[in-house]
């Protein structure tokens, strides 16, 4: 067995790239984030392949599903929205791999804050404006070390990329001013790239 981690986009299937394409039209098994692929990916599938929709899976079971196929020379297609080097938690699937001795490969992805960026015609990194782009998140659920709040990453005036917040927009907002002008251009991107996309535009004020 040998498990590809693909990358499948921000949703748009021609976001897809071709590596991953010919990953997930060549797999025996498919496991894929069924909440946040765009199930049209799933048109690439071979018609034998076997697919789980890890939507309500944790890792434990999505471990049981690798086990299964372990010692077979089957391929297995591990599908995450976007690039996998982004909050996909990979790393644990890999390091079952490396415990395992399964061997395991990557295929980037496009992550969806570039397909964002194409949508708003938008470049992160102006001259004169910043030359560094953050990407983070508020904490939640998942803690976000104290020396990286959005408070802290405000006062460095860069282009910031934050992922998985609009339900605590407020606070997002109130960390922010910390370091930004509430003048600052602020845009809220709903399904980047998908037929359903919604943009919004203000400012941290509004």
């Amino acid at each position: 067995m040998k498990i590809f981690f693909v990358g499948a986009g921000p949703g748009d299937p021609e976001l897809l790239t071709l590596k991953g394409k010919n990953i997930i039209e060549t797999a025996d098994v498919i496991i894929y984030a069924g909440s946040l692929v765009n199930p049209e990916l799933l048109h690439f599938v071979k018609k034998d392949a076997l697919i789980y929709n890890s939507a309500k899976m944790n890792l434990v079971e999505i471990f049981k599903v690798f086990k299964k196929f372990k010692g077979t020379d089957c391929i297995v297609a591990r599908v995450h929205s976007g690039d996998p080097s982004l909050y996909s938690a990979i790393q644990e699937q890999m390091e079952w791999c490396d415990i395992e001795e399964v061997a395991c490969e990557v295929i980037p992805g496009v992550s969806s804050f570039c397909a964002a960026c194409a949508s708003l015609k938008q470049e992160l990194t102006l001259p004169g404006i910043t030359q560094s782009v953050i990407i983070t998140r508020i904490s939640g659920r998942t803690k976000v070390p104290q020396g990286e709040a959005l408070e802290k990453l405000s006062k460095i005036k860069a282009a910031l990329v934050i992922f998985l917040s609009v339900d605590r927009i407020e606070d997002v907002v109130s960390e922010l001013l910390n370091g930004y002008d509430e003048k600052t251009p602020a845009v809220v991107i709903y399904r980047a790239s998908w037929h359903d996309e919604k943009i919004i535009r203000g400012t941290l004020k509004n």
